[in-house]
């Protein structure tokens, strides 16, 4: 049996987007032509990390081919486990000397090589500021966690309301759920009423732990439930109404009970990003039809469209209820305003698809990341960058302004940016001085999503090495741990600092305790 190009192009698709790779992933699908639904029969569906698992199991081959004898029978000597670099970069001829070589170490030599392999795990660990000794007490156990489970396939968002204990996610099976969860521990108790979580339609009712979901009746005026992945989503400042864009180049306005207001429909593309600006009468999203758009969210029709950018439209940010800045694929950011017809400001100095722009909580500067391994600090008030932190090694995918400062409900404490790249570490700067104040670095694979706490003072990161850890901002050591069963796509703080949500790939949401 062989795979045809097809199937290899459907399992490549589904790697990269539950690797987070949404933006390639678009293009492979829209290049091959995937179809997920000409590869199953309905029922049958391939499921998370079928590369990875396939990849794994051909490994464990080689593997196995390597231990046995040339005639194909089992060895009499032990079994020689192989690392993941030697199965990748040698051939079997000599994966086969490696082991016979293995084989013939005496019982010290053995001995020697263990203590050596023990001793660069432990060099490595405390290097990344994990002490060994104390991983037990810094773990959160599952019995803690509340897993909000009735998504069917990747989540690849997650947001708190910021009045209300609900927590809004949106996935690839292309519903968005909001989650209504009681402000006491999370564990058991909680866990046991999600066994049969209740769907509601469209109304939160009751202080357990129960699913608003968007079904095929109610969710669209004609009848129709969101199609394609919910790929962001946003709730204005009073938690009042919820944003949600999509794969289907639609966004749309939900209110608490998750009754559908308005479907807002101009884009010709997959929407990324979406955000409501604070005085809650617009809404902004920008879309791979290389456009942003501002609606009126009171009528839903659309004030302005601004097409600047000659590439997708990957982030959009305001910076005031009426100025904005996007950033593009095309290396390029611009700032713009309602009302005008060109951008007020073009910042132009990545190599690279810029993936990310935050403001400062004050307004007055915007951050950028991108693909060229670089995050930039800009100013209205120059046409260069202020500050290029470039010590990451690898692209840096999201950035977060710490809620501190100037103008801020914690402006003791110094503005702080975080960076999250692929090679795996956090990076905190001190904006005023331009300087790393710490790397961050208990990840094995890249970070995709950072987020401060609202006092400032922790960072929850997720990964898709399955982890979700939070460090202590003032020195950059690491607090608690948490290991889901998938790669996490996102993290948010509830308002009061107390929960840590994660969306995660085996189709699940996790809320955590906090405690300082």
């Amino acid at each position: 049996m062989s795979l045809t190009s097809d199937e290899m192009n459907y399992l490549v698709y589904r790697y990269l987007l539950e690797s987070g790779f949404t933006h390639a992933a678009f293009a492979l699908g829209n290049e091959s032509y995937v179809d997920g639904r000409k590869l199953t029969d309905g029922q049958r569906e391939v499921p998370p990390g079928a590369l990875i698992s396939f990849v794994q199991k051909g490994l464990q081959y080689c593997e196995l081919e390597a231990n046995l004898n040339e005639d194909g029978t089992d060895v009499d000597a032990d079994f020689s486990v192989l690392s993941a670099k030697d199965l990748l970069s040698l051939s079997v001829d000599e994966l086969k000397e490696l082991v016979s070589a293995r084989r013939n170490m005496t019982e010290e030599e053995r001995k020697a090589l263990r203590e050596e392999e023990e001793k660069e795990a432990r060099a490595k660990a405390e290097a990344n500021g994990i002490k060994i000794e104390s991983d037990i007490e810094r773990e959160i156990k599952s019995e803690e966690v509340t897993v909000l489970d009735g998504h069917t396939s990747e989540v690849f968002i997650c947001a708190w309301n910021p009045t209300k204990q609900m927590l809004a996610s949106g996935s690839g099976d292309s519903t968005a759920r909001v989650w209504t969860v009681p402000a006491g521990p999370s564990g058991r108790e909680a866990q046991t009423k999600l066994a049969k979580p209740k769907v509601l339609d469209h109304k939160a009712s009751g202080d357990g732990v129960e699913a608003m979901d968007t079904d095929e009746k109610s969710a669209a005026p004609d009848g129709k439930s969101m199609q394609g992945d919910v790929t962001t989503l946003d709730w204005n400042a009073d938690g009042t109404l919820l944003a949600t864009g999509s794969y289907d180049g639609q966004a749309r306005i939900w209110d608490t009970n998750g009754k559908l207001k308005m479907s807002l429909k101009h884009h010709k593309g997959p929407i990324f990003s979406l955000k409501w600006n604070k005085t809650g009468d617009c809404l902004l999203s920008g879309s791979v039809d290389k456009t942003a758009i501002v609606w009126d969210a009171k009528t839903g029709d659309m004030k302005q469209q601004f097409a600047f950018h000659s590439a997708p439209t990957l982030d959009v940010d305001w910076r005031s209820p009426t100025e904005f800045a996007t950033s593009s694929m095309d290396h390029s950011i611009y700032v713009c305003k309602l009302g005008d017809d060109k951008p007020i400001k073009a910042f132009n100095g990545h190599t690279d698809e810029v993936n990310a722009i935050k403001w400062d909580p004050s307004g007055t500067l915007l951050a950028s990341c991108s693909d060229d391994f670089t995050a930039k600090v800009w100013s209205l008030k120059k046409d260069t960058c202020v500050h290029d932190f470039n010590e990451h090694e690898k692209e840096i995918y999201t950035i977060k302004w710490s809620p501190t400062g100037p103008g801020t409900e914690n402006p003791d404490l110094p503005l702080l940016l975080a960076t999250a790249s692929y090679d795996a570490t956090i990076k905190l700067w001190d904006v005023e001085s331009g300087k790393c104040l710490h790397t961050l670095e208990g990840h094995t694979d890249p970070v995709y999503s950072v987020a401060f706490s609202p006092d400032g003072k922790y960072l929850a990161s997720g990964s898709f090495d399955k982890h979700l850890h939070i460090w202590n901002v003032k020195d950059g050591s690491l607090m608690r741990t948490y290991q889901g069963e998938g790669g996490i796509f996102e993290v948010c703080w509830n308002k009061e600092g107390t929960k840590v949500a994660a969306c995660f790939s085996n189709n699940r949401v996790s809320v955590l305790d906090f405690e300082n």
